[in-house]
């Protein structure tokens, strides 16, 4: 990441530049704006722009100038996924037949960023209603990535996938229900956190709520680690929320894996695809691993078929969000939406209660299955980003069930897992693994992945600028 370039720092960068009064945080905003204005018309990352957002960023100036910043992100950019509310724009949800009336309150995940003092600049794209993997909408179109303009971002959180590889700022809220998160910072170069269930309070909590979390996007660990302090809170509007746990989580960070048992897993309770460059990727991220002192070995929790699972579980909620929209509406919906809601969600409430019945059994294997491990490291996505403007696969497989079976195991079974980028193909695509730890040790997830990222030393930054500016020239 650039030096000079304040759209390029981190958060961490940032904020110790504020403090020795070096640079501003409106001087920052309008660094991150310039690109935007400059990139954002072919990456297409945003729903929305927040038009007080360099007025935030002069009153975070002036706290700053004052000696009393509010909170440790006074004053950093931020975005937010357009499946969240952010009190004064509507709650599109990437759908022509969503609600237009603007939102009264924040999210959860919203409110402690800006508690914390973060600056939104405004609300990213997101697939229609969060139901599936490639990065487009009806209601905003594609998003492309700043890698190279003719792949996918993945989804569903699109659209900060691309904001956080084209350095639009350097802190982007995601959701993820069954890879949301971790499947787009796979393709974008970044880091995804999929929380523990209830670490981060979600509201309205909505059909995917007992599977859903919202979490960071970022370029760094360190990042990912200070925005996830500033969300994760008790929340009396979710009721899964965990309980109040004040605490920096970059702390410990540094630790290292010397020590640790980490289960390199190649079966999700079936064997999922991976291609041979993603062989090549997991095999050297476990030996980044090893190299660092882990004890590293292959291994089989023993799971059930979740693909299985997750197809029930997953069906039927697409199911329910389908039966709230108006019939003389649907018709405006991603026709593969209403596909699968039609073939998924067909089941008895007997066959349901077999699959939650299956989900639990997932959790106590993976429970089980960390009393001889600390850590588990598998692939994040089966290939790179692939084409952005045709289809690739039929729309029964856009759910993560068929396409990208890596990433949902850890939903049914909600532990913490984390993308982190570790290696380039041959075209210059980034590539990722997955780091996951037992049920609310986000911690341990954090060590793990700050290791990788250690070793894996890649110049993120500099090929997705390159990319950039080769777009910019062709359109």
């Amino acid at each position: 990441m650039s030096d000079t370039d304040p759209a390029q720092m981190s958060a961490e960068t940032l904020l110790g530049l504020y403090a020795r009064r070096a640079l501003s945080p409106v001087e920052a905003l309008k660094a991150v704006m310039e690109r935007v204005a400059r990139h954002n018309p072919w990456v297409n990352a945003f729903a929305a722009m927040n038009p007080r957002a360099l007025q935030a960023a002069g009153e975070s100036e002036a706290r700053w100038a004052a000696g009393r910043p509010i909170g440790p992100l006074d004053g950093v950019p931020a975005t937010v996924k357009d499946l969240l509310n952010l009190a004064g724009f509507p709650t599109r949800r990437g759908s022509r037949v969503t609600d237009t009336t603007p939102a009264t309150e924040d999210a959860p995940a919203v409110m402690g960023l800006k508690e914390s003092g973060a600056v939104i600049l405004g609300k990213t794209t997101t697939t229609e209603f969060g139901w599936k993997s490639p990065g487009d909408c009806p209601l905003h179109g594609i998003t492309r990535n700043p890698w190279n303009p003719r792949r996918t971002v993945g989804g569903s959180s699109s659209g900060a996938g691309a904001a956080g590889a084209a350095c639009f700022g350097p802190l982007h809220i995601g959701t993820d229900a069954g890879g949301s998160i971790r499947i787009p910072a796979a393709f974008c170069g970044l880091v995804g956190v999929k929380p523990s269930f209830g670490r981060i309070p979600q509201w309205p909590l909505g059909a995917f709520g007992h599977v859903a979390v919202a979490g960071p996007m970022t370029r760094t660990v360190r990042d990912a680690a200070l925005m996830f302090s500033a969300m994760a809170r008790f929340d009396l509007r979710d009721p899964y929320c965990l309980p109040e746990e004040a605490r920096d989580w970059r702390q410990g960070i540094e630790d290292g894996v010397a020590g640790l048992r980490v289960a390199v897993v190649r079966r999700m309770g079936f064997e999922p695809p991976l291609d041979a460059d993603g062989e090549a990727v997991l095999a050297g991220a476990a030996q980044m691993l090893a190299e660092q002192g882990a004890i590293v070995e292959e291994a089989d929790p023993g799971l059930p078929d979740t693909r299985a699972i997750f197809g029930r579980v997953w069906g039927v909620a697409l199911s329910r969000v389908v039966a709230t929209i108006p019939e003389e509406k649907r018709e405006l919906l991603d026709a593969g939406m209403l596909e699968v809601a039609q073939k998924e969600g067909g089941m008895s409430a007997v066959d349901y209660l077999a699959a939650e019945a299956m989900r639990l059994e997932a959790a106590h294997a993976m429970a089980r299955f960390h009393q001889s491990y600390d850590l588990v490291l598998t692939a994040c996505t089966p290939t790179a980003a692939f084409a952005a403007d045709q289809p690739t696969i039929r729309p029964t497989e856009a759910l993560w069930r068929d396409w990208a079976p890596w990433t949902f195991a850890f939903n049914l079974t909600r532990q913490p897992a984390i993308s982190v980028p570790v290696a380039l193909d041959g075209e210059g695509m980034p590539r990722a693994v997955q780091v996951v730890a037992a049920l609310y040790r986000d911690d341990l997830a954090f060590r793990g992945a700050r290791a990788l990222e250690r070793a894996a030393t890649l110049p993120l930054a500099e090929p997705a600028e390159a990319g950039l500016m080769t777009a910019a020239q062709q359109c």
